[in-house]
């Protein structure tokens, strides 16, 4: 087993109850106590868990704010590539047609959309309070919003996997970012996030994924979907020729911003 997949397994059995047992652990990833411990060693330092007597927990922020997703949070993200983001979010756009119905998933890129959308008249599902926030001002457009929990670092709706949050809701286009996105697919950092953002692909009849060229890399997570599910990339000239390639020999159309 990987060690992504051992991380994944650890994340989802802390959970539930915020803790788990070196017990557990062992029974769950079939791994040696050595492998083990440096798991948790790997994701204690990188602020992820706390190493207790017997186990591992959450952090107490997690503990005391509510629940919080793998990854970097939102307002580090924001003035990340920032330019490419607006270029990218400026021709997403430009792909909406008057009075149709999109779904805009949350995250930095997909938020870069919302000032070109004004006067379509709109309606717009989304799980991003960032993306509602942005969209209010706008008179003509119309909001839609799942249930489920609000991930504050996010500032995202989710509900678990399995769980039905979705209004009764069918688009044309869904609009969605990622992690990292490689020749496996696009990827996110929390399966939470991946059960959520199935249910979108799901009631889409188009996905197009808005990624800047940063997010071309090797990465560890959990696959979202693969790029045979994806029918546009927009990004930035940084993609390299290779994986403009590997994206246009899968069938993906490639818009570069």
């Amino acid at each position: 087993m990987h060690a992504a997949e051992r991380e994944r397994r650890i994340f989802e059995a802390l959970r539930p109850t915020g803790f788990v047992s070196y017990r557990d652990l062992e029974v769950l990833l079939d791994a040696s106590p050595a492998t083990i411990r440096r798991d948790l060693t790997r994701l204690e330092e990188s602020g992820q868990i706390v190493r207790v007597h017997g186990g591992a927990k959450l952090p107490e922020t997690e503990d005391a704010g509510g629940p919080r997703l793998l990854g970097t949070s939102f307002d580090q993200n924001i003035t990340q590539n920032l330019g490419p983001k607006q270029a990218i979010g400026k021709a997403a756009a430009a792909l909406c047609s008057p009075s149709e119905g999109v779904m805009i998933d949350g995250g930095t890129t997909t938020l870069q959309m919302c000032p070109h959308l004004d006067g379509l008249g709109l309606q717009v599902l989304t799980n991003s309070l960032h993306i509602v926030n942005a969209l209010l001002p706008q008179a003509g457009t119309r909001i839609l919003l799942p249930s489920g929990a609000v991930f504050r670092e996010q500032n995202i709706i989710l509900a678990p996997a399995g769980e039905e949050s979705m209004p009764r809701f069918h688009a044309p286009r869904l609009f969605m970012g990622a992690a990292a996105i490689g020749p496996q697919g696009a990827m996110q950092a929390d399966p939470v996030l991946v059960a959520a953002e199935r249910r979108l692909i799901d009631r889409a009849e188009e996905v197009i994924l808005l990624v800047d060229s940063s997010k071309f890399r090797s990465q560890s997570g959990t696959i979202v979907c693969g790029l045979d599910e994806i029918d546009t990339v927009i990004t930035d000239s940084g993609i390299t020729p290779e994986m403009a390639k590997t994206l246009q020999d899968a069938g993906v159309k490639l818009v570069i911003a």
